[in-house]
C-alpha cells in the first residue's frame, strides 16, 4: 500500500514538474502558430516594424460593437477583435476596448453627436431574419491614442455597388492596413516635405484642400512657386532639392523652358513628383452657364517634349465611356425643381491594375474630361496604374460640349475604341529631356540621366480636385447627389506613400483574405431542418449509445 502510495506521489511530482518546465520553456520562446490558409493572422513584417517602436500604452476604442447588426458585420467585429489580439500578443502596451456608443437610450443622441463631431460617420445597414428586413445603425470605427495624440481607424472599405458580403470581405482585407497606417500616424514622426507647385494656372488650395488634409498626417507641405526661375534659375532648383515630392495639380498655363529644365534637374537628381496634367481645356463647372455649353481646345502647357522624353504622350482627345460616373441636373422651375441623374460618358471610371499595391483593391475613379495616354519607349521602366472600362471612344477638339448630350441615345457599336490609360508610373532611370540640346539657362553640374527616381502621371487634373460648399471643402471623391464614393483620394494617397518610398505599409494592401459567409437565403429556407437536426441527432446518438451499452453490459455480466 505504502509502495503505491510513494509511487503515486512520485507521478505526481513528475507531473508538475514537467508542467512547471512546461511553463517556463513558453515563457522564455513564445510563438503563435498561424495554421490559416491565406495567413490572414500573420502579421506584416513593416506592421511589425511599427509596434517595435511603441513604447508607450495605446487604447485603442473600437465602436464596432452590438448584437443587432447583420452577421456580416459580426465577422468583421470577430476579424478586428482577432487582429487586435495579435497586436496586443506582440507589444502588451497595446490595449483595446470593444464599446457600443448607441447602446443607452439616455445617452444615445448625444454620443451620436460627438461622435459626428470628429468625423465618425455611421452606417445604415439592411438586416434580414426570417425573411424580415429591418434597420441597424453602427460607427464602424476605431480611435487609436498614444501620448495625448488620436487618430481615427476606418474599419469599413466603401465600394461602388457592393453587397454587405462583399463590402465585409473587402474591409477584412484592408484591416491590418488601417490598423498599421493608423498606429503608424502616432508612432512615426513626420520627415518627408512635399512641395505643391503654385504660379502655372494650378488648382486653387480649396480644390485641393481635402487631399491635402488627408496626406498632412504623414508629411509636411508646403506650396512653391517657380517664379524666380527666369532670374535666379540654380537657387530655385537647390530650394526645390529640399523637398522629397512635387505636385502639380492642374495647371493651365503654360511652362518655360527655364522652369521646364529646372523641374527636368530636380528629376535627375533624384527627385519625385506627381503630375496632374490635361491636353484639352474643359471643365464641367463652365458647363453651368445660361447656354449650358462651352468649346472644348486644346491645350498647350509645352510639356509634350518633357514627358515624351520620360516615356508618355497625352493626345489632346477627350476619353468618352459607356461606363461613367451619372451627372446631376436640376429639372422643372422654381419650388418644383428637381434634382435628377443622367448618363454622362464625360465622367469616365477606371479601375486599377491589381497588381500594384498602388491600386489593389482599389474603388472606381472618377475622371472629368480626361485624355487618353500613350507609352512611348524610354529608359524608364512603364506601369500602367489605371484604365478605363473597354467601350470607350475618343473625341478630337476643338469640340463643343453641351448638357443636353444628356439626352442623346448612347449607341454601345460606336464605343469601341477599348481600355484607355489614364495614369502611369515611371519608374528607374530618367533621360534628361533637355540631353542633346543647347540649356535653356545655365546650372552647374547639370545632368543628362537622374539617378533612380519615380514619376506619376495621371491625364486629368480633376481627379484631385474636390467639390467646395456653402460650408467649405467637401470630402474628394464623394458625390453628394448620388451618395457614391470614389476612390480617388485613397488613389491619390496610395500614389505619395509609394512615391515617397513608404512601400511597407503600402504593401499591405496586396494580402488578400478570403471571408466565408453564409447564404441568408439558405438559412431562411432550412432553418426548420437544421434546428430539428440538431435537437432530435443528440437524442438519438445519445438513445443508440444507451442500448448498445445496456447490450453490452448484460452480455458480460450474464454468464
Amino acid at each position: 500500500m505504502r509502495k503505491n502510495l510513494n509511487k503515486s506521489i512520485k507521478n505526481i511530482a513528475f507531473v508538475v514538474i514537467g508542467l512547471i518546465v512546461i511553463n517556463v520553456i513558453a515563457n522564455t520562446f513564445y510563438k503563435r502558430f498561424d495554421l490559416t490558409t491565406d495567413q490572414r493572422y500573420t502579421l506584416n513584417p513593416s506592421v511589425l516594424t511599427i509596434l517595435e517602436k511603441v513604447e508607450s500604452p495605446i487604447l485603442v476604442d473600437v465602436f464596432l460593437e452590438g448584437d443587432d447588426f447583420p452577421s456580416e458585420f459580426r465577422k468583421l467585429q470577430s476579424e478586428t477583435r482577432q487582429l487586435l489580439e495579435e497586436l496586443v500578443a506582440y507589444n502588451n502596451n497595446i490595449s483595446f476596448n470593444f464599446i457600443n456608443p448607441i447602446e443607452d437610450e439616455a445617452t444615445r443622441d448625444q454620443n451620436i453627436q460627438k461622435l459626428n463631431a470628429r468625423g465618425l460617420t455611421p452606417m445604415q445597414l439592411n438586416v434580414q431574419e426570417n425573411g424580415k428586413t429591418s434597420q441597424a445603425v453602427i460607427f464602424p470605427w476605431a480611435l487609436a491614442s498614444y501620448n495625448d495624440q488620436t487618430v481615427k481607424i476606418p474599419l469599413v472599405k466603401n465600394t461602388i455597388g457592393a453587397t454587405q458580403q462583399q463590402l465585409v470581405n473587402n474591409s477584412v482585407q484592408q484591416l491590418e492596413y488601417a490598423f498599421a497606417d493608423g498606429l503608424s500616424k502616432l508612432v512615426n514622426p513626420k520627415r518627408r516635405k512635399i512641395a505643391v507647385l503654385k504660379g502655372n494656372g494650378q488648382l486653387e488650395n480649396k480644390y485641393i484642400a481635402d487631399y491635402i488634409k488627408s496626406i498632412r498626417d504623414y508629411y509636411f507641405i508646403a506650396p512653391f512657386t517657380l517664379d524666380s526661375v527666369s532670374n535666379y534659375a540654380e537657387s530655385t532648383l537647390q530650394k526645390l532639392q529640399e523637398y522629397d515630392l512635387i505636385i502639380s495639380a492642374k495647371p493651365t498655363e503654360a511652362f518655360s523652358e527655364k522652369e521646364k529644365f529646372v523641374l527636368d534637374q530636380y528629376t535627375m537628381n533624384g527627385g519625385k513628383s506627381l503630375w496632374l496634367v490635361e491636353q484639352v481645356a474643359m471643365d464641367k463647372d463652365s458647363l453651368y452657364n445660361d447656354y449650358g455649353k462651352n468649346i472644348a481646345i486644346p491645350l498647350d502647357l509645352n510639356l509634350t517634349d518633357f514627358f515624351f522624353k520620360y516615356g508618355i504622350r497625352i493626345n489632346p482627345l477627350i476619353v468618352s465611356s459607356m461606363y461613367s460616373a451619372p451627372i446631376t441636373l436640376a429639372s422643372g422651375e422654381g419650388s418644383e425643381s428637381q434634382f435628377q441623374s443622367y448618363p454622362w460618358t464625360y465622367s469616365p471610371l477606371a479601375k486599377g491594375n491589381s497588381n500594384h499595391p498602388i491600386v489593389n483593391n482599389l474603388d472606381f475613379l472618377k475622371f472629368d474630361f480626361a485624355n487618353p495616354m500613350d507609352t512611348i519607349k524610354s529608359s524608364t521602366k512603364k506601369t500602367i496604374l489605371l484604365q478605363t472600362a473597354p467601350l470607350t471612344k475618343l473625341e478630337g477638339t476643338p469640340r463643343e460640349i453641351s448638357l443636353d448630350m444628356v439626352n442623346n441615345k448612347l449607341e454601345p457599336k460606336t464605343f469601341n475604341k477599348g481600355p484607355q490609360t489614364l495614369a502611369v508610373l515611371l519608374e528607374g532611370i530618367f533621360t534628361s529631356a533637355y540631353n542633346n540640346r543647347v540649356k535653356p539657362v545655365a546650372i552647374s553640374n547639370s545632368k543628362n540621366t537622374s539617378i533612380p527616381t519615380k514619376m506619376i502621371v495621371v491625364s486629368d487634373g480633376d481627379v484631385i480636385k474636390n467639390d467646395v460648399g456653402r460650408l467649405g471643402p467637401e470630402e474628394l471623391g464623394f458625390d453628394k447627389y448620388t451618395g457614391q464614393t470614389f476612390g480617388n483620394k485613397e488613389f491619390l494617397t496610395n500614389v505619395a506613400n509609394y512615391l515617397l518610398d513608404d512601400t511597407g505599409l503600402i504593401n499591405i494592401r496586396s494580402k488578400e483574405i478570403a471571408v466565408a459567409f453564409l447564404n441568408p437565403e439558405k438559412i431562411t429556407e432550412e432553418k426548420t431542418k437544421w434546428q430539428l437536426l440538431n435537437l432530435l441527432l443528440p437524442l438519438v446518438l445519445l438513445g443508440v449509445f444507451g442500448l448498445i451499452f445496456n447490450y453490452l453490459r448484460k452480455k458480460k455480466y450474464a454468464k
